[in-house]
């Protein structure tokens, strides 16, 4: 009993070490998120980070699961404060990610984007092989403009080749079109949500600070190793190799 105190004692004060228990303004309070606040302090809300612990765990458990099963996470996290953790926590897994633009369909009409996905393949092959070279420099720069706006878009996607098991979002209320889009073909969604977001779509939310980078960081973190966790030792290897 007392190695679990000290578990979420430790888990409990990484998280405030990392400001994960400051929420919006409570005028700025979605009515979903009211259970999960301590308290406000300077009209500020204050996450009760004691259920937020409880709402991490249920979190990393289902992505242990999702790892056990062979089913991939995709990262979703556009605001500038996340895409930096988000990259590299996606990068570290090898798993698919969008961090600048959430492109309407990228769920819905993924047969679409995949073929955008293939177009971004087949042109960087090209370039790489020296393809490009045959045609004029007005043609190269068109072709390098399109290769850069489609690494910008789809490059992050390139790992998945299906639909994932879940999405892992940084502020669901920020990437309300990426999670109405798994809600509309069945992908549970884990997000790290904030004071303001409607939690009601979110499969597994996680209230805490979704602003602040040291906070996000710290998440992707738990949910990068509870994925870690999840994998078979041989997979661990090859993870950790990422």
């Amino acid at each position: 009993m007392s190695q679990v105190k000290n578990i979420i004692k430790d888990a409990l004060e990484g998280m405030f070490a990392v400001g994960a228990h400051f929420g919006y303004q409570r005028g700025r309070r979605h009515p979903s998120s009211k259970p999960y606040i301590f308290g406000s302090k300077n009209r500020v809300d204050i996450i009760d980070l004691e259920k937020t612990t409880v709402l991490l765990d249920g979190a990393k458990e289902f992505v242990k699961s999702l790892a056990a099963s062979g089913k991939q996470i995709l990262f979703v996290g556009t605001k500038p404060e996340a895409r930096e953790a988000v990259l590299a926590g996606a990068e570290r897994l090898g798993m698919p990610y969008v961090t600048l633009r959430w492109v309407g369909g990228t769920l819905t009409n993924f047969s679409e984007i995949k073929k955008r996905m293939d177009r971004y393949q087949e042109l960087a092959k090209k370039k790489e092989e020296g393809g490009l070279s045959v045609y004029t420099k007005k043609e190269r720069g068109i072709f390098d403009r399109e290769l850069t706006e489609l690494k910008e878009n789809f490059g992050g996607l390139l790992p998945m080749k299906n639909f994932p098991g879940a999405l892992f979002v940084i502020d669901s209320r920020a990437e309300s079109i990426a999670v109405a889009e798994a809600g509309k073909i069945g992908i549970p969604v884990v997000s790290l949500s904030n004071s303001d977001c409607d939690l009601k779509p979110i499969a597994y939310p996680i209230v805490g600070n979704d602003s602040a980078r040291s906070s996000i960081a710290f998440f992707v973190g738990e949910i990068e190793n509870a994925y870690r966790q999840g994998l078979s030792p041989e997979k661990q290897i090859t993870s950790n190799n990422n």
